[in-house]
């Protein structure tokens, strides 16, 4: 493969899940996983992980930071299938049991440069109050087997889920062939001529 004529374009992502807002909850950790389609490979850096447990903030925005990196590069001939990450939350429940807190996903920003995502994060609920009653008394709340599945439509339309929290991420996108082989990741903010 020659420089002039690339076959395969790359996106390089790093940045930080930066932290988290869930009132009701402290000591909280989080997961990540990305989610990308058949022409997508990871080529470097780290494709999950797992961040220390974070407690809140004694300032009044009651803010879970974990500043925790992420860093990985991406290759592909296709757009299709444009990777997203996945983050999941856990904490502990009034028993000590770990349980989820939330789970969320967002693409990985399309265009180069700095961007900041706030993800609004939720949970799958039980579907009749005896469920609820039984899942808080075994210390057993309903969680995914595979949080990619948050990622993906199929099956999503079934579950019942509620709101709970939110968690923003900051990334730093460069991206390498896209436009030698006919993509274009520009801004689409248009400047309006002067009159």
């Amino acid at each position: 493969m020659t420089s002039n004529n690339p076959s395969v374009f790359l996106v390089m992502v790093n940045g930080q899940i930066e932290s988290a807002n869930f009132p009701e909850y402290d000591d909280l950790y989080c997961k990540y996983c990305f989610v990308y389609g058949h022409d997508w490979a990871p080529t470097s850096g780290l494709e999950e992980g797992i961040s220390q447990i974070t407690s809140k903030g004694r300032d009044s925005s009651q803010r879970l930071v974990w500043n925790f990196p992420l860093d990985i590069t991406f290759k592909s001939t296709n757009p299709f299938g444009w990777p997203q990450i996945v983050v999941s939350v856990y904490g502990p429940d009034a028993f000590g049991n770990d349980v989820v807190r939330g789970y969320g996903a967002v693409h990985i920003p399309l265009t180069p440069g700095r961007h900041t995502r706030t993800i609004p994060m939720f949970v799958p609920e039980s579907t009749s109050r005896l469920q609820k009653f039984t899942s808080w008394l075994m210390g057993r709340r309903p969680e995914y087997t595979d949080p990619k599945v948050v990622a993906q439509g199929e099956g999503r339309e079934v579950t019942r889920v509620r709101s709970q929290g939110f968690v923003t991420l900051q990334f730093n996108i460069v991206t390498k062939d896209m436009k030698k082989l006919g993509y274009d990741t520009t801004s689409t903010e248009q400047v309006s001529p002067p009159q």
